[in-house]
């Protein structure tokens, strides 16, 4: 229970990095960065779990979505996608890590890209329902602009997941 409850503490710390992106409904935050360490570290269940406890916190007004907010209208608001897209992200990201894919920086790399896109996969179309927006417009506003970021968000992790590995590899011989 300590570990999920500290997955989803990292990702709520992770939450308040945040910027503004003009002319988005949606900030870069590091919370996609939280997903898929909290993911890769505790495995697909615990991941989840751990997810999900994150959005009951905020859910029920504990501050800790992006920038201090919380609340039911802030999850079914147009970055409700992306907070619900953190549930698969971690569970698949999990599933690969449980099988090694994490390891190593390339496959981790690759793991984690996934995880990312996984998040835009339920947060665009999501932002096209809330937001009424267009599908073109929802990726020019919800997708383009975090690319970069989230292919950063995936090199930090995928540097540091192995590294992690191989400290506590050490550590059990």
């Amino acid at each position: 229970m300590a570990l999920i409850v500290g997955g989803a503490l990292l990702t709520a710390l992770l939450a308040q990095v945040s910027l503004s992106v003009p002319g988005s409904p949606v900030p870069i935050t590091g919370q996609s960065l939280g997903v898929i360490v909290t993911a890769a570290a505790l495995g697909p269940l615990r991941g989840a779990a751990a997810m999900g406890l994150y959005l009951l916190l905020g859910a029920v007004g504990l501050p800790v979505y992006a920038e201090g907010s919380s609340g039911l209208s802030r999850l079914m608001g147009a970055t409700g996608g992306f907070l619900v897209g953190f549930l698969p992200a971690a569970f698949l990201v999990g599933l690969a890590a449980r099988h090694g894919m994490d390891r190593r920086p390339w496959s981790a790399l690759v793991v984690f890209i996934g995880g990312q896109l996984l998040i835009f996969a339920v947060g665009v179309p999501w932002l096209v329902v809330a937001a009424r927006l267009g599908l073109a417009k929802a990726i020019d506003v919800g997708f383009l602009p975090f690319v970069p970021g989230g292919l950063i968000k995936a090199a930090i992790a995928a540097m540091l997941v192995p590294l992690a590995w191989r400290f506590v590899d050490r550590r059990d011989s």
